[in-house]
């Protein structure tokens, strides 16, 4: 997450409880909340993990609606919704008998993104991998963007198959449809090898088969390597 997103995420951490009061919330916001309720809770009550629920209380246009942010050792699943357009579209674009299992995949893909901060690993990669270089020819801030974009788009990736691991485990059955709606999502205005550009993992996660663990991480952490030679 941008270090500017960070500041203004301290601040509203601070200023809200970490879940809100029904009565101070949207339908809208109720129905995410509702929606990613069985991941949060198996991350907290099985899982073990430091995590809280912000409300942005705030409009947040532009935004994404669901995010993750680390602020001092914790995990903040951030809801930004209000003035906020794309949190009602992106439940209207869901078939409504895929919108619960689909919240819930996002919510463990962000989780997968809480798991890595909290290893201390973000933008790092497993033993035995070395990231490439960026390409000759660039100036120093092209070749920081270039790698920042490698290193975010890894990220996505094993959030991906954090989520897809999640839903092989509770939502089998509609498995192979919530795998090509994650591949329709990251095919659409695809830039080749940029930040959201996961299909060569989501290429290797359509057999459910490949995702096997105790835990949705461990379920990705193998297949997620097995993608990094590219």
């Amino acid at each position: 997450m941008p270090r500017r997103f960070l500041a203004v995420l301290a601040l509203a951490a601070a200023a809200l409880s970490p879940a809100a009061h029904a009565a101070d919330l949207t339908a809208l916001e109720m129905r995410w909340l509702q929606g990613i309720a069985p991941v949060v809770g198996h991350a907290r009550q099985v899982l073990g993990l430091p995590l809280d629920i912000v409300v942005q209380p705030q409009d947040s246009p532009g935004v994404a609606p669901l995010a993750l942010g680390f602020v001092e050792g914790r995990c903040k699943l951030v809801l930004s919704m209000r003035g906020n357009p794309e949190g009602q579209r992106q439940v209207d674009a869901i078939d409504p008998a895929l919108l619960g299992p689909t919240l819930e995949l996002m919510a463990a893909h962000e989780l997968g993104h809480c798991r890595r901060y909290l290893d201390g690993a973000w933008h790092g990669m497993p033993a035995g991998f070395v990231a490439a270089k960026a390409p000759d020819g660039l100036s120093a801030d092209l070749q920081q963007a270039w790698l920042d974009m490698r290193s975010t788009r890894r990220e996505e990736a094993y959030g991906d198959l954090v989520g897809l691991a999640w839903t092989r485990a509770r939502h089998f059955e509609l498995y192979a449809r919530l795998q090509a709606w994650l591949v329709a999502e990251r095919s659409a205005d695809l830039v080749p090898g940029s930040h959201h550009d996961t299909l060569a993992w989501l290429a290797l996660a359509r057999d459910p088969a490949a995702l096997q663990g105790r835990t949705m991480f461990e379920a990705a952490d193998r297949l997620w390597a097995s993608g990094l030679s590219d």
